[in-house]
């Protein structure tokens, strides 16, 4: 028979950093399909998963491999075969738990298969063998393990540019003023980016589903006009018996079944329909931060070209002053030697004035 898929669930997958053995790398963009599979030819479990045509898991579990849960919804496994450790993040915790009790099942299946292998090896004295982790024993192809693709987006932050260095002390208020308002407007625009990236990716997928939902809900209202059309008609029958009346009342229960059924698609539009009117608002904050954004950039540029020319306007007063400083000074020797020669002059008229 080869190798089986036995049980297949839906997990975000992420490895353990080679490098720091602390971080988690993610190894696929969105959710994937997680299958364990089973080799009867040679008593094996595998847990296997694919990105496209990529093998991102490929893990054979042996008796001393151990499925710990280290979180409402993510559990993780050593594999010292490929060396590393891998992560699941399930969607919610009954997958995990659904999962973790698959892992044990098999593990002791394999542990109940190793031990019949050593006792055949005993016998027979021939060695068994066991395929590499590495190696891909049947051919698996990413249709094999169906599922939908639920994407994940994670925003980068974007690297803000660091402030010019500015000529003088009495330039830096405003430059360390306009730089913290550019960076918290800046990084306000990236949060909303990211979130608006998340938000168009659920609106596409909601759009879809809309989509598919009408016509669905135009199938069911067509069924339910058809069977009220029926019921009429029945009543309409005179001498009904008890088979028709029978069948009234399944055809009512349907009609109510359908009903139930129309009422829950209709709150779920509505919600789609918030979700889209939310994701509206998002879009228009978006664009007032921007235009904040750009407005305050205006601002700086007007700014640094009033402190500009106020630099200049320092520099050629203080060159102003410098001058005047020097002219006063060269004012003050000529008065101090007038003012010497005038006290000789006083002295020597002094002295003619009591010779005489």
């Amino acid at each position: 028979m080869g190798e089986q898929p036995i049980f297949s669930t839906r997990a975000h997958v992420f490895q353990i950093d080679p490098n720091t053995k602390k971080n988690w790398v993610p190894t696929s963009k969105h959710a994937v399909t997680v299958s364990y599979f089973f080799d009867s030819t040679r008593n094996v479990y595998r847990i296997i998963s694919l990105d496209g045509s990529k093998a991102i898991i490929n893990s054979t579990i042996t008796p001393n491999m151990t499925f710990t849960k280290t979180s409402q919804k993510f559990g993780q496994w050593a594999d010292s075969r490929a060396n590393t450790v891998y992560g699941l993040g399930f969607s919610s915790e009954s997958h995990l738990v659904k999962f973790a009790d698959k892992f044990a099942e098999f593990k002791e299946a394999a542990r109940l298969a190793k031990e019949k292998s050593q006792e055949k090896t005993e016998l027979t004295s021939t060695p068994s063998q066991e395929s590499a982790p590495g190696d891909l024993q049947s051919p698996l192809t990413s249709e094999s393990l169906n599922g939908t693709d639920d994407e994940r987006i994670t925003p980068e932050a974007p690297q803000l540019p660091e402030a010019r260095a500015e000529p003088s002390q009495n330039a830096l208020p405003f430059s360390h003023s306009s730089s913290s308002i550019n960076k918290h407007w800046e990084a306000e625009l990236a949060a909303l980016k990211g979130n608006n990236a998340k938000l168009t990716a659920a609106l596409l997928e909601s759009t879809a589903n809309v989509k598919q939902w009408k016509q669905q809900l135009a199938a069911y209202q067509e069924e339910a006009e058809r069977l009220h059309k029926r019921v009429t008609e029945l009543e309409c029958v005179s001498g009904q018996t008890t088979a028709i009346k029978s069948q009234k009342t399944e055809l009512n229960q349907t009609i109510e079944e359908l009903e139930m059924a129309l009422k829950a698609k209709e709150e779920e539009l509505e919600r789609l329909k918030a979700e889209v009117e939310s994701a509206n608002e998002f879009r228009t904050q978006k664009d007032s931060l921007t235009q904040k954004l750009q407005d305050t950039e205006s601002r700086n540029q007007t700014l640094e070209a009033q402190l500009s020319d106020l630099e200049q306007r320092l520099e050629s007063s203080q060159l102003e002053r410098e001058a005047f400083r020097k002219s006063l000074r060269s004012l003050l020797e000529l008065l101090d030697s007038k003012i010497f020669e005038l006290n000789e002059l006083r002295d020597t008229l002094a002295k003619l004035l009591e010779g005489s």
